[in-house]
């Protein structure tokens, strides 16, 4: 038996992806554009065994077993067989039966990209253990979860929506048109994880439960009925993302800020606007929305830019300077609770210090304590990576089935 194992990264859209032109292909309406977050402080991590002796394909997801019938599931694991395939790697591993244990160590379900972290390392490991090149198959990943092509880089990166000249070709060969459509929409870095090696990243689990509208079934009624996304598609989304990549290219964090925020705005508008109206943020992200402009206000300038994906939980841009004021201020303003304190840090992963005295907001009210669960301090990290081949590594055990399982 071989068996891989790998991990890879959550990724946080400061331009959002939101809506299909292809919901098989996953072509998404826009381009978008990410942060990969560090694979330290949150990551999914797959192990794959292959053995001649496996009779079937079977698949878990943190401790239980799901189908690897699932339509996503399926087509990641058929086009990364077809390609090792065609590039004739692998060898006889190739027909082999697959064992796939997935785990996150993040909230699963709750706006917080579990889905992309979890589907670039289903892709990124298996490729690995077929021996394909996995900077070739972002394009597999993407018909996982769409943004999980994102996540098969490090630093910023872009995924581009499908080129003009390959939409609505009705003269080719339908098959060679669709390959040729899903190879162009894939992921590219703008900016690798050193560049801007001073970006920071603070998230706020405002809740950790599963959000009550997936985004796959979000994106479909959006792009139905929702006219300002239309607009937002159109007229808004190419020229935000090339004075994006400008701002990221000069280090420009005024101007990265002030998009990503206008960003998140406006696709939770496109969400409101959609009939019946879709609503992933809470009071609480609203009042962190406030927050975040009254400390920009009192600090004299952009120093924090928040962005909210499909749920109620936050995620703050800043610079490594700002996160001491920063964590000091929402901890006097969003304290955590007692029972909170208790059970573990209210500050989990990288290390970072406060300041004695936080910034005073004149225009804020201190909320109640336990609002936010707890805060997880992260960088911009690279991409996914292959682990050592030891047993303390790897998910599964020699028998190729999880070392841990829940009821």
């Amino acid at each position: 038996m071989k068996i891989c194992t790998g991990i890879a990264p959550v990724n946080i859209a400061v331009i959002k992806y939101w809506g299909k032109k292809d919901e098989k292909l996953i072509l998404p309406m826009n381009d978008s554009i990410s942060g990969t977050l560090s694979t330290d402080e949150m990551h999914a991590k797959t192990s794959v065994g292959l053995s001649p002796d496996f009779t079937e394909d079977k698949l878990w997801l943190n401790g239980k077993e799901v189908s690897v019938h699932q339509p996503r599931v399926a087509v990641c694991l058929s086009e990364l067989r077809k390609l090792a395939q065609q590039k004739k790697s692998g060898g006889e591993i190739v027909q082999w039966r697959m064992h796939i244990c997935s785990e996150n160590n993040f909230p699963t379900a709750a706006g917080l990209a579990s889905s992309a972290a979890g589907y670039s390392c289903l892709v990124f490991t298996i490729a690995h253990a077929l021996g394909l090149d996995s900077s070739q198959v972002s394009h597999i990943a993407r018909q996982g979860s769409g943004s999980a092509c994102r996540s098969m880089f490090g630093g910023f990166v872009r995924w581009r929506a499908l080129p003009s000249e390959l939409e609505g070709k009705q003269s080719e060969d339908s098959e060679e048109l669709r390959r040729k459509q899903s190879e162009a929409s894939n992921a590219e870095q703008v900016i690798s994880e050193a560049y801007w090696g001073s970006m920071r990243v603070i998230i706020l689990v405002v809740n950790d439960q599963a959000k009550s509208t997936s985004s796959t079934d979000g994106m479909q009624r959006t792009t139905l009925t929702s006219t300002l996304y239309t607009h937002r598609v159109h007229n808004v989304v190419p020229e935000r993302c090339e004075r994006m990549e400008t701002a990221l290219k000069e280090k420009d964090f005024a101007t990265f800020a002030q998009l990503t925020m206008r960003d998140s705005n406006q696709f939770h508008a496109c969400c409101l606007d959609t009939y019946p109206p879709i609503v992933y943020m809470n009071d609480t992200s609203h009042a962190v929305v406030r927050f975040v402009h009254d400390f920009n206000t009192m600090a004299g300038d952009t120093k924090v830019a928040y962005t909210f994906d499909a749920g109620p939980n936050a995620c703050l841009y800043l610079l490594e300077s700002t996160v001491p004021l920063l964590l000091s201020t929402l901890v006097q303003y969003f304290p955590p609770s007692s029972t909170t304190m208790a059970a573990a840090p209210y500050v989990r992963g990288l290390k970072c210090s406060t300041t004695p005295t936080p910034l005073e907001l004149p225009s804020f009210t201190p909320q109640p304590a336990g609002l936010l669960q707890y805060l997880i301090s992260t960088k911009i990290g690279s991409g996914p990576k292959i682990l050592d081949d030891i047993p303390n590594n790897h998910l599964l055990n020699e028998q190729g089935t999880p070392k841990h399982l829940t009821s």
